[in-house]
């Protein structure tokens, strides 16, 4: 017997298979009745038969092969997708959602191979199947991934937008305590709370910024006629206040006027100055150079310390990633800010790149001078 005939002929007792295996994915599948344990394996079932039936010339099985099999535009998801997308709002994970077309793989060969007992299987059906069932697995990855991230950006994007408010209230009520003058208890502690406050801050924007660029949207500017040399004079003026036994020097030379976002270019700074504080020797200056050229501005922040490997140093402004040395020196950043700062010079079509040796490392913007 044929394979798609088989399939077409005994769904009821594979669905069931399927079915008997999906009940054992704890915990995602705890709750769901069997209708929602089988959901859709009828459909991709026969999407699977129909596939065999269909005759295949060798360029189209090596096109499949590889992943690249054409979909008409315009078509609906497929079962497979749907299934996919059912199982990833259901609980299930990605390493569940694979376990279920192996268990459907195996189980559809095992009962097809006896079912044409006395007679061999045949061969071309079995290569045929398996690239069929590959094609539904990488379907429902493709969606499952899709969704799962879909869930995870409005998540960061619902924590950011809702945290601002108790934040607020903190930082509001620090400067309160702080203003009343009760006492250098009280001070001390207000001002540990504003400081707690300002870093949560800065966390909660790269945050809300990484969900941005997730989501294809960017880093949002707006750009405005500005002197620079104003703008980072008064970045590190607060940072030296956060920070006062750290020692920040500035250097302007030349035209620093533009049309960028001056507010952006702040927070730039900010992370670049606040890396070079963490990482950094704590017993030598943090040297921020502005330099004005004919076409654009360069902005330098450079600290002295160990030297930044060569492995670490070509991922450095990868999201969610940092250095060995750092993870375990620094347990308190989401490893965005890098990330972020080449996200704002790329939003000003600038660039960003770094330099790390024993003597120092440095981190080297170029801004056009219109946005």
């Amino acid at each position: 017997m044929r394979l798609a005939a088989f399939i077409l002929r005994d769904t009821a007792r594979i669905v069931a298979a399927w079915e008997e295996f999906a009940i054992t994915l704890l915990p995602a599948a705890r709750h769901l009745d069997s209708l929602a344990l089988r959901d859709h394996a009828p459909e991709i079932l026969q999407a699977v038969a129909e596939d065999l039936s269909t005759p295949q010339t060798s360029e189209a099985q090596r096109e499949k092969s590889m992943g690249r099999t054409p979909k008409p535009v315009g078509a609906p998801e497929t079962a497979a997708q749907t299934h996919a997308l059912l199982r990833a709002r259901g609980g299930f994970n990605i390493n569940q959602l694979v376990a279920e077309y192996r268990a459907l793989r195996a189980s559809v060969l095992r009962l097809w191979m006896d079912a044409c007992q006395p007679d061999a299987p045949d061969l071309e059906d079995v290569i045929r199947f398996n690239e069929a069932i590959d094609q539904a697995i990488a379907e429902s990855v493709d969606f499952f991934c899709t969704q799962v991230e879909q869930g995870r950006n409005l998540l960061l994007g619902m924590v950011g937008h809702d945290m601002r408010s108790p934040l607020q209230t903190i930082q509001t009520t620090a400067s309160y305590l702080a203003a009343l003058n009760a006492g250098e208890n009280v001070s001390d502690a207000a001002a540990r709370l504003i400081r707690s406050g300002v870093r949560m801050n800065s966390l909660l924007d790269d945050l809300c910024d990484f969900n941005r660029t997730k989501l294809g949207l960017g880093i949002n500017i707006a750009p405005d006629e500005v002197d620079l040399a104003e703008v980072v004079g008064d970045a590190i003026d607060q940072l030296r206040a956060a920070h006062p036994t750290r020692r920040i020097e500035l250097k302007v030379k030349g035209n620093v006027r533009g049309v960028w976002d001056g507010l952006r270019l702040q927070q730039l700074l900010s992370n670049l100055v606040l890396n070079a504080i963490r990482y950094g020797a704590s017993d030598k200056p943090i040297r921020v150079v502005v330099t004005g050229h004919d076409a654009d501005v360069r902005l330098e922040v450079r600290n002295s310390g160990p030297a930044i490997d060569r492995l670490t140093l070509e991922g450095i402004f990868d999201p969610l990633r940092r250095g060995p040395d750092q993870e375990s020196r620094n347990g308190d950043g989401l490893g965005l800010g890098l990330y972020i700062v080449s996200e704002i010079a790329k939003a000003h079509h600038g660039s960003i790149e770094a330099r790390s040796d024993q003597t120092e490392t440095t981190f080297d913007v170029r801004l056009p001078r219109r946005a």
